[in-house]
């Protein structure tokens, strides 16, 4: 397998480093970045949920953080002592430590998160402010008042 140099990348952009480190840290292959198995479902204009198959898990086990817009969840089952479990006979449901990351847009919030019948649904909303989204300038016209020009520090009439 090859790999990608994006170093050409980091010399000729400007402020974009969060974009280049993304395709960089995607472009990594991670062994355990099947596990857990996760869905991304689109609801609405403006909102999201992503739901990750977390079976053995509880909600004491989970963590649901969000920091400079990367959303990250991850688990961490407490160790047992094999004298106090169960004799597995076969094993199949994948208890081990994991941690997911997602990178958000901006303006996304993360609303809620629940753990039902070993799912944890994760709820986003993208909430873009009012200064942010595009406005309407209304086309006036001048009136035929005069307008006071500014030359040199003195106003005159025009």
């Amino acid at each position: 397998m090859r790999t990608l140099d994006y170093s050409p990348l980091y010399r000729s952009i400007v402020g974009f480093d969060r974009l280049a480190n993304m395709i960089d840290s995607a472009s990594k292959t991670d062994p355990s970045a099947g596990f857990p198995p996760y869905n991304i479902e689109q609801l609405g204009e403006d909102d999201y949920r992503i739901e990750l198959a977390v079976a053995g898990f509880g909600e004491e086990d989970l963590s649901v953080e969000v920091h400079e817009n990367v959303l990250t969840i991850s688990g961490r089952k407490e160790a047992k002592s094999d004298e106090d479990g169960p004799n597995y006979i076969y094993r199949g449901i994948a208890e081990r430590a994991f941690e997911r990351r997602f990178h958000l847009a901006d303006h996304v919030v993360v609303d809620t998160a629940e753990l039902k019948n070993g799912l944890l649904s994760v709820s986003l909303r993208r909430e873009v402010p009012e200064s942010a989204k595009p406005r309407r300038i209304a086309i006036g016209q001048t009136s035929g008042k005069s307008r006071k020009v500014i030359e040199g520090g003195k106003s005159k009439a025009a």
